[in-house]
């Protein structure tokens, strides 16, 4: 029995992988081998930038850990996203567990804000008495710094073109890189000429350039989880397009949400007085609405306009 069970589950595993390679967009496996290498290769680079950032008394190299553990939690991100976006739908959860990766987004950004001010204020705090720099360790881990996050973003370079979340994290890693940079830049500088105080300057750069990243990450992050249009649809170019289509005379009820970080559904009513058109023009709205406007999941609701209906939200309407 256990044996069968076994069998047939592994069965559905290689469905799966085959219907996966199918994708016009380079092969899904790749992708995720990346996303491995890349998750390790800067999970033990930040520990050891960290850690050697304390040695050296370097909040440079600190603030640096901390602007690649942002990339770390994105990949992470990335990566559980479009594995839990497969997962099917079941019992309770009709929507599968798509939108984890918006909550793990809106979590991420918080998480980053604070080791933010973490790393500002210990910054902040030696601009007054700047202690001694272990400049030439500064240097060589950030140099190693400038190397991982080159590999990272070459590994990331195919598959930047189709898919947005993995175009976020390859420009990740070349921002990583060029922040590195600054950090080797004030290490070499500390060496020969004891400004000390360039090290505390270096990390609060650092922090702004992470918030200014973050910041970013949260507000769309927050929009989303309230179930705002997502940024890349304009509702009244929908509204627009589903006036126009054959039989239709009026339109209510439209909402468009993201369903995850990644994917858009949407609900209209519209109202055709001729009845329903057939499947074939349906199934052609709700293609144009893919292709076009990239919205994945559409509920389309058909009225012939013979009762008065409008929408149950705009309640002034309603009280008549």
């Amino acid at each position: 029995m256990a044996h069968n069970h076994h069998h047939h589950s592994h069965d559905h595993e290689h469905d799966h992988e085959s219907h996966d390679g199918h994708h016009h967009h380079g092969s899904p496996d790749s992708h995720g081998r990346a996303f491995v290498i890349a998750i390790a290769l800067n999970s033990m680079f930040v520990a050891v930038e960290f850690a050697y950032g304390v040695i050296a008394n370097s909040t440079a190299l600190m603030a640096d850990a901390g602007h690649n553990l942002s990339d770390v939690l994105g990949l992470l991100l990335s990566l559980g996203a479009s594995v839990l976006a497969r997962k099917t739908p079941s019992g309770r959860f009709t929507y599968g567990l798509r939108s984890t990766s918006i909550l793990a987004a809106l979590a991420n950004a918080m998480f980053l804000l604070v080791a933010c001010g973490a790393i500002a204020w210990e910054a902040v705090q030696r601009f007054s008495a700047p202690p001694e720099v272990a400049g030439l360790t500064v240097t060589l881990v950030a140099a190693v710094g400038i190397a991982i996050n080159g590999i990272s973003a070459w590994l990331f370079v195919k598959g930047s073109k189709g898919d947005l979340n993995i175009r976020g994290a390859y420009l990740h890693m070349a921002a990583d890189a060029v922040v590195s940079m600054g950090v080797v830049a004030a290490g070499i500088t500390i060496l020969f000429t004891g400004w000390y105080w360039l090290d505390p300057l270096i990390s609060l750069v650092i922090v702004a350039v992470i918030v200014y990243g973050t910041w970013g990450l949260l507000r769309e992050s927050a929009q989303l989880a309230l179930s705002a249009v997502p940024p890349n649809i304009e509702a009244s170019e929908v509204e627009a397009y589903l006036l126009q289509c054959l039989g239709v005379t009026d339109i209510h009820d439209l909402h468009i949400w993201g369903m995850s970080t990644t994917e858009t559904a949407l609900t209209v009513h519209l109202v055709m007085p001729d009845g329903y058109p057939g499947d074939t023009v349906m199934d052609d709205i709700t293609h144009t609405l893919k292709e076009r406007f990239s919205i994945h999941h559409s509920t389309l609701q058909v009225e012939q306009g013979t009762t008065d209906h409008a929408c149950v939200l705009h309640s002034d309407v309603a009280a008549t």
